[in-house]
């Protein structure tokens, strides 16, 4: 496997910017200006770095924007419950912020999250839209309710990393050691607790499962076959209720930019560049 990312939380190339609200968010841009825009938006307890590995390939066709969740990486991490409106709003003034009017945006997990609500409420502000290894509601409440109030209370971010990395990987991957899984560990163990907190409460508040049906952009959106997060089940459900959309099944676990990068990198292209 020959994925690079970097946890290196450097301000060399970082950027911020302040949303009405008041939270300061960091993103970085690469590639050329007279490129079309992409947006990437990363999951839950990582930050833009886990996209470094689709820079060099999908950098050759459009200016990328990245940029850390609120409650995420180098962005602020306001006390309280988020949502996913608020995320929404977040990628909409950074949009304004550069004065640009539409983009790509590819969001994975949470990031899909977003790229939801972007469709449904935004769709003049989206050209083409992907969805990765995402869903649009997901359970149980009490699961998330539990997991808010042990950060809250008393926050164990090894526990959290065992959690997510179980999730996120392949066995094989764990048990070898591969220093991607050492990567994304440190990810979350950077992760503030209360940005981890508040960001639990914005997927668990969501429900989109009747209102995708709204979204007009055209949607690509990606599986894991083996996701126990977001199962392939979801991503049927979502392909079934958005109009325009495309299902892709990789052989994955849930970060299939990752695990496949070359699949995914091959499929992202193949729905990009088709006009």
């Amino acid at each position: 496997m020959e994925t690079s990312v970097s946890n290196n939380l450097s301000k060399e190339n970082m950027q911020f910017f302040i949303t009405g609200d008041g939270c300061r968010i960091a993103y970085q841009i690469d590639g050329d200006n007279d490129k079309p825009v992409l947006v990437l938006s990363n999951s839950i307890a990582t930050n833009f770095h886990m996209w470094d590995a689709q820079i060099t390939t999908l950098g050759k066709h459009f200016r990328i924007i990245r940029f850390d969740t609120r409650g995420s990486g180098a962005s602020d991490h306001p006390l309280g419950d988020y949502s996913i409106d608020r995320m929404g709003l977040d990628v909409i003034e950074l949009l304004d912020y550069l004065n640009i009017a539409k983009v790509h945006f590819c969001g994975l997990s949470m990031g899909g999250f977003i790229g939801q609500w972007l469709g449904i409420h935004t769709p003049e502000r989206i050209d083409k839209l992907i969805l990765v290894n995402t869903s649009s509601h997901l359970g149980p409440l009490s699961q998330f309710n539990n997991n808010i109030k042990s950060l809250r209370e008393n926050p164990d971010m090894n526990g959290f990393a065992d959690m997510f990395i179980k999730n996120w990987f392949p066995k094989k991957m764990i048990e070898e050691k591969d220093s991607i899984v050492s990567v994304f560990r440190d990810m979350v163990l950077n992760t503030n607790p209360q940005g981890l907190a508040g960001s639990f409460a914005a997927v668990r508040d969501a429900d989109m499962r009747k209102t995708i049906s709204l979204i007009p952009n055209n949607t690509l959106i990606i599986a894991g076959k083996h996701d126990l997060v977001t199962k392939p089940e979801d991503s049927q459900r979502m392909a079934a209720t958005i109009p325009d959309s495309k299902l892709i099944i990789l052989p994955s676990v849930h970060m299939s930019n990752v695990e496949y990068q070359n699949d995914f990198e091959k499929s992202l292209l193949a729905f990009l560049l088709v006009r």
